[in-house]
């Protein structure tokens, strides 16, 4: 009897899983239908407040005239990179924190008005700020977002809060760093959750398995967006099953359990 309710309880989990369409299941279904041309543009993310940047200037002509633009933190102070040279584990570069009015103070050159910038103009900006005044040629320039990052969350392998230091993240990147979604993840109903640069919350929906997808505009995370990977009905039963039913078959393997003990007894 133990063996048959096992095997019944077995048989229909499977039974529920295979409920579950194919036609649900795969990515970019129409990919040979949809238009990729406005999707062609390079992507580059805007600097947000909020946003921590690290930002590094060389000048091989004359490394001593762009040495106080370098600063770095050793044992929690901040000091002059003063040498250009390769420093121990215990220095890292001094980063700067994107305020709520969007600017950052950077050494000699004062406040600056970050926000809404990519990297790459926000390196251009602060080398021709630079030249003329301390170096004669443009210096070079190298802008880092250090705490670029999103979350993943809800019917995914590995949900988690995951980094990239590229300044850039799709959504099948975010969801490939997760370990992808689990067969209980409802494809058609992914939810991305946004905040501007000026607070404004937005929750919006993506198709999985629509390919028009790509010229979404949350197709491209923002730092600090949430994937959430909603379960399907499929799942959403199966958590039924898993309790009510269980508790159901423990009785029933009580009560087996006393018919049995009393036919031994009285037999």
């Amino acid at each position: 009897m133990k063996k048959f309710l096992s095997l019944t309880f077995t048989a229909t989990l499977l039974l529920l899983a295979s409920c579950t369409s194919y036609k649900n299941v795969p990515y970019l279904q129409n990919s040979d239908e949809v238009d990729l041309s406005p999707a062609t543009r390079l992507y580059d993310a805007r600097i947000m407040p909020k946003d921590q940047l690290v930002i590094h200037v060389n000048y091989p002509l004359d490394p001593n005239a762009v040495k106080m633009f370098n600063l770095v933190t050793m044992g929690g102070n901040v000091v002059n990179n003063a040498s250009n040279t390769a420093f121990s584990s215990q220095v890292q570069q001094q980063s700067y924190l994107v305020d709520n009015e969007g600017y950052i103070n950077f050494p000699v050159l004062g406040k600056l008005k970050v926000e809404g910038m990519t990297k790459t103009e926000l390196e251009d900006m602060i080398a021709h700020k630079i030249q003329g005044e301390h170096t004669r040629d443009l210096p070079l320039v190298n802008v880092q977002m250090s705490n670029f990052k999103v979350s993943v969350l809800g019917e995914v392998a590995k949900p988690g809060q995951y980094t990239t230091t590229t300044g850039k993240i799709n959504i099948f990147e975010a969801l490939a760093m997760a370990g992808d979604l689990t067969i209980w993840g409802q494809r058609d109903q992914l939810k991305i959750l946004r905040e501007n640069a000026k607070g404004e919350k937005s929750i919006a929906y993506l198709n999985l398995n629509d390919a028009n997808i790509i010229n979404s505009p949350y197709y491209q995370l923002q730092q600090n967006d949430v994937v959430y990977v909603t379960p399907n009905k499929t799942k959403a039963k199966n958590s039924g099953v898993g309790t009510e039913t269980s508790l159901w078959f423990t009785s029933t393997s009580i009560l087996v359990s006393l018919v049995s003990l009393l036919y031994n007894i009285l037999k």
